[in-house]
């Protein structure tokens, strides 16, 4: 007999995403969808127009329905897996199913949708070259404070999940972890008609959050402690230098462009970017093609 196949499918995250070709083909051919809301899932079908038979999937039946789900594939059927909103797997008992048909040679085929956790990095402006996705913080004790210490020294950028209710409290115990100082970026309902990027400190968001009532389900991106380290790191002598004398140079450019007289670009630079007159006299001649006097 043949193996069935279970189907990870990603599904919209908000009323304005719309489900792949690829996905609805899916979900029309499949003999069962698993999700962890039947009533939200069927909603969805129901918008498509699909007709497919429904079976519950969370994080309270894992072990019942996940070995439930493994006989139905051995015996050749076809799963979808869904979750509420996005790509079932992230933070969602998804991956439990998936551990039990990888243990058991069952093919597991991605269908690829939105994901709130990559929206959320994608459009915060922070470091996305290397970063860690820790989903939501335990909920208390010594896990929390041991999660909220790796957070701290992590180096990359941290992309965590929270819910309305949870918000003020993540962002305080982030500020008493010693993070106030760091950039934080709040994506709250993204892709839904009140998507919204809030860029900020952890402590600006705290401050926010005293007088804000928050709303809608967040997706937080933090800065890592190197891009932090980077971003408050004294200049050296040599560093600032050479910030001066870029700036200086481009400023110049400008002026010159603008047509005005050496010496009044010389005075310009000199007083907005700190370059001594002199060098800026030179600079702004060279740029001109005058020659440099001394009389500055």
């Amino acid at each position: 007999m043949t193996i069935g196949t279970l189907y990870l499918v990603g599904v919209p995250i908000g009323n304005l995403g719309d489900m792949t070709p690829r996905a609805l083909e899916i979900l029309r051919a499949v003999d069962l969808v698993a999700a962890e809301d039947t009533r939200t899932t069927a909603g969805l079908l129901a918008r498509y127009g699909l007709k497919v038979k429904l079976e519950s999937y969370h994080k309270h039946n894992t072990r019942q329905k996940g070995d439930k789900l493994r006989d139905l594939l051995l015996e050749g059927r076809s799963v979808a897996l869904v979750a509420d909103a996005g790509t079932p797997g992230i933070s969602d008992p998804g991956s439990d199913l998936v551990g039990v048909c990888a243990d058991a040679g069952i093919p597991v085929v991605v269908v690829p949708g939105a994901c709130a956790a990559i929206a959320g990095l994608t459009g915060s402006g922070l470091c996305t070259d290397r970063f860690v996705f820790e989903g939501f913080l335990s909920a208390a004790g010594k896990t929390r404070r041991m999660a909220l210490e790796q957070v701290a020294s992590e180096r990359r950028t941290v992309v965590l999940y929270e819910a309305p209710h949870r918000l003020r409290r993540t962002l305080s115990d982030l500020a008493q972890a010693g993070l106030g100082g760091r950039r934080i970026v709040a994506a709250r309902e993204l892709t839904k008609l009140h998507e919204e990027f809030l860029r900020s400190t952890v402590d600006g968001l705290v401050s926010r959050y005293t007088e804000d009532e928050p709303r809608g389900e967040y997706v937080l991106v933090l800065e890592g402690l190197e891009a932090y380290e980077e971003r408050v790191r004294p200049e050296d002598d040599g560093e600032k230098a050479e910030r001066v004398e870029r700036a200086a140079r481009e400023r110049s450019a400008a002026l010159v462009r603008d047509g005005l007289p050496v010496r009044d670009i010389a005075r310009m630079v000199s007083q907005e970017t700190g370059l001594p007159r002199k060098e800026a006299y030179a600079m702004a001649a060279a740029l001109r093609g005058d020659r440099p006097k001394d009389d500055v």
